[in-house]
């Protein structure tokens, strides 16, 4: 019973260096191994292992690449081996009656001994172990396969695999064959078609019901374009296509001869001599539906070839061919990393956005990566590149990527950040030098993907200094729908001027009229307009740029440049003027302001509201306020405290400061006034806005000397004014 228990299971042993090691073992322990259920364990590999089937075609194509791969490099030293087939490729064909997939390839094949070690043990790479032997020779091949279990990838669509393989070092043909759900397998020599195999192996799939699609050359040809098309051998797939031949068209053929007839009879009635030849045989083009081998793939992706080597045009078909796009790129960039880390790359500046809205939290497509040519995903979180670089198109091929043994999935290690590093690099090298153009390019890229660098200057701290002068905004000094870079403002700043101002609001119109730019348009100083709700906070993570301080204009302290002593005794002057009217005023308004200041920053506006150095301003307490998923508590005391500027030339305010001093009873309703009045200009919302509207009307009817008065009186009175009817006799004629 303990014997049949045994044989009905798999022993797996861990072959490590530091298994081999002798340990004293314990006094009366036993030493036991590892045993596995078979069934179980191929069912993990083949349902946990993969995400899409699709993937079993890969698989066992790779698998047949690098069986070519050993032939290729043993053929070196041995040209023996090539004979009797000196073709290298690899075939498949589907049978849709049957229901069966034959992968087939000429490779170096399998003996009954490679049958037994490699598919009869699981997780046993025979790639794997060729690549321990060259690299004892101190040779480099680059063969894919090295976990050992990408073969039984086959069981996602099969529920029985026939493997027939002939190996030049034996000169019999052995058969492998399984089933899914089974302990077993059976090893025998020859086999069904067994005398066709010259060298190599065959691979036939029994398809499982709900996969005979994979037997569909259609199906095949996509999946090996999608994921074999760059392997550096010939994949031929068994396919229909129309062949043109040149065939009698037997009705237009009676037509031309009935009518040369008549003309033959015509002259010969008349006498006439008739020397015309009889016409030939009119063809027509018809077309046959053949089924035959065709090579699939390209046999050099664009990527291992020199760039100086590749012409324009060959990049930009690639681009457009392998992205879906219709335009061509912007920009492109092949380069090649060599030293520890070798990969070779080629990425693109799309010439526009998508027309779907990016998903910034979804899987980037943005890279396509192959390992030793051969496609493994375009889908990953921010491994390869950072999610607001999702725009950005490429390739990237590596020999030595860390993947997991589905090879779906990228692992984290030392050499994906590195490569990140790399490809981010390359990408605003390519982004710079558009930037330095003297056309419209980057313009075009701007409104195309200007937010997405600004998502970067939020959130790649490492790169902000890089993405910095690739940043464009609207100005006071520019045209509607022009941009200003940073560098072109920091060149024009005014004599004096020691900070990078700007102002964020809803639209252009709204930073215009803005009242924080009066005093700074009178100087001269340009101001930039921030008018896309990203604006404001990646400005607020940049804080500085070329030791200037980016500074919000809607917010206290504001710096205007140095100020002579005589200026500064001037203001110093006006705020002991004002002193009093500021702390009435800050009274009033007490539970509303923080402060009430005099303001060196109006010319025109009698008043404004600014915020803290440290808290949100106007405009992105409106922003927050509008988040469907907003923090109410944060926004609490993030709110910045509000402090009131008020302009010490403005009319409004000498007449308040009048009525102060002379304690007039309307100044108190006038200062409440002009606190929501100052709201307003400064892109605040007002919380009772009836009450406000309440204020204007009061003030619209004292302006028109209309003294309030119940509705019923002011019907009595207009009844009162009206004319009286009067009365007439009739006059009769």
């Amino acid at each position: 019973r303990v014997a049949s228990q045994r044989a009905a299971r798999l022993v797996v042993r861990a072959e490590s260096d530091a298994a081999t090691e002798e340990k004293p073992a314990a006094a009366e322990g036993e030493t036991f191994e590892y045993q596995a259920e078979v069934n179980r364990l191929l069912d993990l590999i083949v349902n946990s292992l993969y995400s899409n089937r699709d993937v079993f075609l890969r698989e066992l194509v790779s698998n047949a690449s690098d069986a070519l791969d050993k032939l290729r490099f043993l053929s070196v030293s041995d040209p023996s081996m090539m004979e009797g087939q000196g073709d290298m490729k690899i075939q498949i064909k589907g049978d849709p009656v049957a229901k069966t997939l034959t992968i087939e390839d000429t490779g170096i094949g399998m003996t009954r001994e490679d049958l037994v070690s490699s598919l009869g043990t699981i997780a046993r790479s025979g790639t794997a172990k060729f690549m321990e032997l060259l690299q004892s020779q101190s040779e480099g091949e680059n063969l894919i396969g090295k976990f050992g279990v990408g073969f039984y990838s086959a069981f996602l669509v099969a529920d029985k695999i026939t493997v027939t393989t002939k190996n030049n070092a034996d000169d019999k043909t052995w058969t492998w064959e399984s089933e899914i759900n089974q302990s077993s397998y059976q090893i025998r020599e020859g086999g069904d078609d067994a005398g066709t195999l010259k060298r190599g192996t065959r691979i036939v799939l029994h398809l499982k019901e709900g996969a005979e699609e994979f037997a569909e050359d259609t199906k095949l040809t996509n999946l090996v374009k999608t994921y074999s098309e760059f392997i550096s051998f010939p994949i031929e797939v068994f396919t229909k296509k129309s062949v043109p031949k040149e065939v009698e068209d037997v009705d237009a053929t009676a037509k031309a001869t009935e009518e040369y007839n008549k003309r033959k009879i015509a002259a010969e009635a008349t006498g006439e001599e008739f020397t015309e030849e009889a016409p030939s045989p009119v063809m027509k083009t018809e077309y046959d539906d053949v089924q035959e081998y065709a090579v699939q793939n390209n046999d050099k992706p664009i990527w291992v070839r020199a760039p100086k080597d590749v012409e324009k045009a060959s990049y930009d078909e690639f681009f457009k061919s392998t992205f879906k796009e219709f335009l061509d790129p912007l920009a492109y960039n092949h380069f090649a990393v060599e030293g520890d880390i070798e990969f070779r790359s080629i990425l693109y500046v799309p010439g526009m956005a998508p027309f779907e809205q990016q998903d910034m939290m979804a899987r980037s497509k943005a890279i396509k990566l192959y390992v030793r040519r051969v496609f493994i995903s375009d889908e990953f979180d921010d491994s390869l590149l950072p999610r607001y670089l999702t725009f950005v198109r490429g390739v990237v091929d590596s020999n030595d990527l860390p993947l997991n043994v589905s090879r779906e999935i990228l692992q984290e290690s030392r050499v994906v950040r590195v490569m990140r590093k790399r490809l981010i690099r390359k990408t605003l090298d390519m982004l710079k030098e558009i930037s330095k153009r003297d056309n419209d390019d980057y313009a075009t890229f701007w409104d195309a993907f200007g937010r997405n660098l600004k998502l970067g200057v939020i959130e790649d701290t490492a790169n902000r200094d890089a993405l910095a002068p690739l940043l464009r905004f609207e100005s006071s000094s520019t045209e509607k729908g022009k941009h200003v870079g940073l560098d072109t403002y920091v060149e024009n700043m005014k004599e004096g001027q020691s900070s990078i101002y700007y102002v964020a609001a809803d639209t252009r119109e709204a930073a215009e009229n803005s009242p924080f730019l009066e005093q700074l348009t009178k100087k001269g100083f340009e101001v930039l307009f921030l008018i896309d709700p990203i604006d404001e906070v990646a400005m607020t993570n940049l804080a500085q740029y070329k030791e200037k301080t980016l500074v919000d204009i809607s917010k206290e302290d504001l710096d205007l440049g140095e100020e002579d002593e005589a200026e500064a005794a001037k203001t110093k002057e006006i705020e002991e003027e004002y002193k009093a009217l500021t702390d009435w005023m800050q009274g009033e308004l007490a539970g509303k302001v923080e402060k009430v200041t005099v303001s060196k920053r109006l010319t025109d506006t009698p008043c404004v509201l600014v915020t803290s150095k440290f808290g949100w301003s106007a405009n992105m307490e409106r922003i927050m306020k509008a988040q469907a998923m907003g923090d109410s508590r944060a926004s609490e005391y993030m709110k910045g405290k509000k402090t009131m500027e008020i302009n010490p030339t403005s009319p409004v305010i000498l007449d308040l400061k009048a009525k102060q001093a002379a304690g007039d009873a309307g100044a108190s309703a006038t200062a409440a006034l002009l606190f929501d009045t100052a709201l307003l200009t400064s892109g605040f919302n007002i919380d009772q806005p009836a009450e406000f509207a309440a204020k204007i009307f009061a003030l619209m009817d004292k302006a028109v000397d209309a003294a309030p008065a119940p509705a019923a009186e002011k019907q009595e009175k207009k009844d009162d004014d009206e004319p009286k009817a009067e009365a007439v006799d009739a006059e009769v004629v």
